[in-house]
């Protein structure tokens, strides 16, 4: 776009990737919600400060249970959390979930952990393979080539602010990754430094990916949606190698 244009524009959309933490509501009890809800925020106030959050309605989708999303926004805006929309539920929640100021988002084949498209300030770094892809002369070679995962390269610092996304492949990040940094992959993340942001790794759903880091001192980590916070990895793993891999719906943290 040329900069005249630009000149006589307010703003520009630009697409970009974002996770969201999801609050999968069970029970839309006001009072059962609220006890919750102090309980958690006081495990890591930090983390949920100003977190956007959408809520998913998927366990009320063949219930005729009412939600009062305006109390339940109230009542996480007091606690310093930003509710942004939903996903799942029935036509009848989303009507007054738009009622009450929310977006209606769709789920995804995966149901993985919301990435929207928003205007940001944030940089973006596209992982890519250091290396070409090997050529084959031989179809059983070029079957496996094809189906080989990738692995995604970084050989620089991720620093605060940057979000890393290895879609459809590892990531490998040789260097430190910031507090405020992001990293996503379909499949694993290796870390050889300390790892201080986040790391969100099988965000497409796959519950057998993996994270491995030298350092553990992880803001959030996080496999196929299931996550834990600052708090938890430091009386598990403070400073040290760990690997993070998912068993029976909990995430668990053990040494190399």
């Amino acid at each position: 776009m040329s900069e005249t244009a630009t000149k006589h524009e307010a703003f520009q959309m630009k697409g970009s990737l974002f996770t969201m933490t999801v609050l999968q509501l069970i029970d839309p009890s006001l009072e059962k919600f609220s006890a919750q809800l102090k309980s958690l925020i006081a495990q890591a106030p930090k983390f949920f400060e100003n977190a956007p959050v959408v809520i998913d309605l998927q366990m009320l989708n063949k219930t005729s249970v009412k939600v009062d999303f305006n109390k339940l926004c109230s009542q996480l805006r007091i606690e310093g959390i930003i509710p942004v929309g939903v996903r799942g539920g029935t036509s009848a929640h989303h009507e007054k979930a738009k009622d009450a100021g929310l977006a209606v988002m769709s789920l995804s084949k995966h149901e993985e952990p919301e990435l929207t498209p928003a205007a940001t300030q944030s940089k973006t770094i596209e992982a890519k393979p250091d290396l070409p892809k090997p050529k084959s002369n031989s179809p059983s070679q070029a079957t496996d080539t094809k189906n080989a995962v990738k692995s995604y390269v970084i050989t620089r610092p991720v620093r605060s602010g940057q979000q890393v996304y290895a879609q459809g492949g590892d990531l490998v990040v040789i260097g430190s990754v910031s507090h405020g940094a992001e990293l996503l992959a379909d499949g694993n993340i290796h870390v050889y430094g300390p790892l201080r942001g986040r790391a969100l790794a099988g965000i497409n759903g796959n519950t057998q990916a993996r994270i491995f880091c030298q350092n553990m001192e992880a803001e959030l980590v996080s496999i196929a949606g299931c996550y834990i916070v600052n708090e938890s990895l430091i009386h598990s793993a403070p400073n040290e190698a760990r690997q993070i891999y998912l068993e029976h719906g909990r995430l668990q943290v053990q040494p190399i």
